[in-house]
């Protein structure tokens, strides 16, 4: 599988071949769908608390005696008919986590990847350096390699091999462009990009990763 290796200008390079067995795999949809639950479950914090009518504070006096009031029988103004009375079966804190074997989180990663090169969402940057911070800069890069643009739509993440706080920082005023190292790579956050990016040095890394 071949892509064209672009520089800063969205000038065409060489023509670089993908790795087949990170790029060119069938994607394995069930396996994808399970990623994808077990990613959104994995950030769940799980932390929504209420009390129930025996944590409440006060409520201790009966509010009035049982018989000859012509009132329904009340035995705490904190139960939880009351304003301000406990809640009945309300969220307590629990943990939502799942866990999903290694080899089937690389085969959901392998997937994705698979499924975006086959669409042709694939760009692969040759590697730049930025001499300061500069918003407009990555914006000129990533309309040039045709991420960005009145005819472009989406989101799109940008793969680097290392931290790179002058792109970090140059980018994250651009709201559809999300920077990551590859380090990081996942299943969900490349299912979840219209496009995906890559600096040449970031490919090497993801091949020295995974297939060793």
């Amino acid at each position: 599988m071949k892509v064209a290796l672009l520089n800063e200008k969205g000038e065409k390079i060489s023509d670089i071949n993908l790795e087949k067995r990170i790029f060119g795999i069938v994607p394995n949809e069930e396996v994808l769908a399970l990623y994808v639950r077990y990613h959104q479950l994995n950030k769940r914090q799980g932390t929504a608390r209420v009390k129930s009518r025996g944590e409440v504070s006060g409520g201790g006096r009966k509010p009035w005696r049982q018989k000859g009031t012509g009132r329904a029988r009340q035995g705490s103004i904190r139960a939880p008919q009351w304003v301000g009375g406990g809640v009945v079966h309300g969220p307590k804190p629990k943990d939502w986590s799942i866990k999903m074997p290694k080899k089937m989180r690389v085969l959901a990663l392998f997937g994705a990847l698979s499924e975006k090169a086959k669409g042709g969402r694939i760009v692969v940057l040759d590697d730049f350096k930025l001499s300061e911070i500069k918003t407009r800069k990555m914006v000129d890069i990533f309309k040039s390699a045709r991420i960005l643009g009145k005819e472009v739509s989406g989101k799109s993440v940008f793969f680097i091999p290392h931290s790179n706080e002058v792109i970090f920082k140059s980018s994250r005023n651009i709201s559809s462009v999300n920077v990551s190292l590859v380090d990081n790579i996942n299943a969900y956050e490349v299912l979840d990009a219209d496009s995906v990016v890559f600096l040449k040095s970031s490919l090497d890394i993801l091949y020295k990763t995974y297939l060793k």
